[in-house]
């Protein structure tokens, strides 16, 4: 297990917050001073002294060795100029130097003929926070893994009855199967037709009237009146 297994950030902050706890003290400066000269305004955040120490560590740990110059170059940024044209300008060299003698009076560092080093002591610290942070990290990771998947399926448990409920309605009829029931009885009543046409049934005989009888007389062609 290294350091490279583990997010930077996460571990930085971690180093941060177990530094706090070893009685390593931050100057009274640090409430108000910048960081450097391209930022406008103090850091935000109360305890960015320490996350500076931690970050400085991981640097030594990655790079081997460091010193204040180099490290003045790594944490400065842009200066705002205005309507000129924005400059680079490095960090504060007090703020760096501060940070790498208390890291060396806990013996997390070590002189060198040309800047400071990683110890032991402060290579075995990386590594067990490292551990800690791999740990945490694992858990968190499924945690969310887990959540996702439970969201997931709730929201498949709320779909299913919305789909059940399509299947039993019944589906429209479509244009040409109505057509085809309208068509069917015509179709039935075609073998009657049909047997009525063999067996054709007798017609009726009309009952014709006799004609009627003259009632009337015929006058005697003699007779004149």
């Amino acid at each position: 297990m290294g350091i490279y297994d583990v997010p930077a950030t996460e571990l930085i902050e971690a180093i941060a917050q177990d530094l706090k706890t070893q009685g390593i003290e931050e100057p009274a400066w640090t409430e108000f001073v910048k960081s450097g000269s391209h930022r406008e305004r103090a850091p935000q955040r109360r305890d960015w002294f320490y996350v500076r120490m931690a970050s400085i560590l991981y640097r030594a740990y990655k790079d081997g060795t460091i010193g204040t110059n180099r490290l003045r170059t790594y944490y400065g940024g842009k200066r705002n100029r205005g309507v000129k044209p924005h400059h680079f300008s490095k960090a504060s060299g007090k703020v760096i130097r501060t940070c790498l003698q208390e890291l060396e009076k806990k013996g997390l560092l070590k002189k060198e003929k040309a800047g400071r080093a990683l110890s032991g002591k402060g290579q075995s610290f990386l590594i067990a926070k490292a551990k800690e942070v791999y740990k945490i990290f694992s858990e968190k990771v499924k945690a969310d893994a887990k959540a996702i998947d439970d969201r997931a399926s709730k929201a498949k448990a709320a779909a299913k009855p919305k789909a059940e409920a399509k299947v039993e309605a019944k589906p429209e009829e479509k244009p040409a199967e109505k057509a085809k029931e309208a068509a069917k009885p015509k179709a039935e009543a075609k073998p009657e037709a049909k047997a009525a046409k063999e067996n054709p049934v007798p017609a009726k005989e009309e009952k014709k009237e006799p004609a009627k009888e003259k009632t009337e007389a015929k006058e005697p062609a003699g007779e004149k009146k």
